[in-house]
């Protein structure tokens, strides 16, 4: 075996087990769901019947919720969990972190609010159960000391605010990991910036406008994209509040829980369907964000024409004769 058979041996070694890997575990399963999910009950080619049958259902998206509240269907649910959720953690995270950026004994007051990233989520859903549940809960009590008697109810079995304080007990648990990627890219800008913008005379709220934010633009797109395929993929929470069902009339139920529930009752073919339009978003997701890190647009424009080159107006040269006698006349 010569040079070149070796490097391919030594090549191969450390590919195929990657490549089976891959294939046994990602793409194999990925390419059997997608399959099934064209599939019918009983064998035969469905093929997108089996789609609309899971968006047509209510408990997929329920159109009567616009005019009467809760339950809204699962996919709705997913948007209005990612319309509450994402940016509550977001701004809350960044506030904690410029909050702490240069206070004594932050590392320890982090580590307390890091406390809920690091609780399984199961045990978060369990937590928030004794919280909202009447009258022994935490969340109907207050608002009975306050005087509210329309939020001094069970949570647990209204619709109208199940959804919502699991939304905002999320916050908590997921704030910290926003506040430490955030920390961490703090600590990434050179102080020279706020030293210098501070003795041109400018306010800690320019500052941030015009230096911070700008410069921790690449840390937002990581925490709105991994808070995006969480809050895609969001199963144990809820699980652990509602004991499986999704709340009373599915007001707190997701779509990992409709996949969850359409496999438990062996209906794979819906099941497979709501799988496939999970790794579709989470695509989507994923390819957004590796382009705006490289640089590339999210859409193809037009055809763009060549930079026109900057006219630079230039002096003429001296000749060799002036530029010796100036020499000639420096010396002397």
């Amino acid at each position: 075996m010569g040079r070149w058979g070796r490097s391919q041996a030594r090549f191969l070694s450390f590919f195929l087990p990657a490549a089976i890997f891959l294939i046994v575990l990602v793409i194999y399963p990925i390419v059997a769901t997608l399959t099934l999910s064209f599939v019918a009950p009983d064998g035969s080619y469905a093929g997108l019947q089996n789609y609309g049958s899971v968006l047509g259902s209510p408990d997929t998206f329920n159109p009567a919720c616009l005019q009467r509240g809760p339950p809204c269907g699962t996919l709705m649910n997913n948007l209005i969990w990612i319309g509450i959720h994402l940016p509550l953690t977001v701004f809350m995270g960044l506030f904690l972190a410029v909050l702490l950026q240069n206070v004594r004994g932050a590392s320890f007051v982090k580590s307390l609010i890091f406390l809920g990233m690091v609780t399984p989520l199961i045990v978060v859903g369990v937590v928030l159960r004794f919280v909202l549940e009447y009258p022994i809960g935490v969340v109907p009590a207050f608002f009975g000391w306050l005087g509210i008697k329309s939020l001094d109810v069970n949570w647990l079995v209204t619709p109208n605010t199940l959804l919502l304080g699991l939304i905002f007990g999320t916050v908590w648990s997921w704030t910290g990991f926003s506040m430490i990627v955030y920390s961490a890219g703090l600590t990434t800008i050179p102080k020279d910036y706020f030293e210098a913008a501070r003795v041109d005379g400018a306010s800690e709220w320019q500052i941030f406008r015009k230096i911070t934010w700008p410069l921790l633009r690449p840390v937002t797109l990581v925490i709105v994209t991994m808070t995006l395929l969480w809050e895609l993929k969001l199963f144990d929470i809820v699980i652990g509040a509602t004991n499986s069902q999704g709340g009373v009339g599915g007001a707190a139920d997701v779509l990992a829980l409709q996949m969850y529930r359409y496999f438990s009752n062996i209906n794979y073919s819906s099941a497979a369907v709501v799988a496939t339009l999970l790794t579709i978003f989470t695509l989507i997701v994923a390819v957004g964000l590796f382009r705006k890190l490289l640089g590339l647009p999210l859409r193809k424009k037009g055809r763009r024409t060549a930079p026109s080159v900057p006219q630079v107006e230039t002096k003429p040269a001296k000749a060799a004769g002036d530029e010796g006698q100036g020499a000639v006349e420096g010396i002397s």
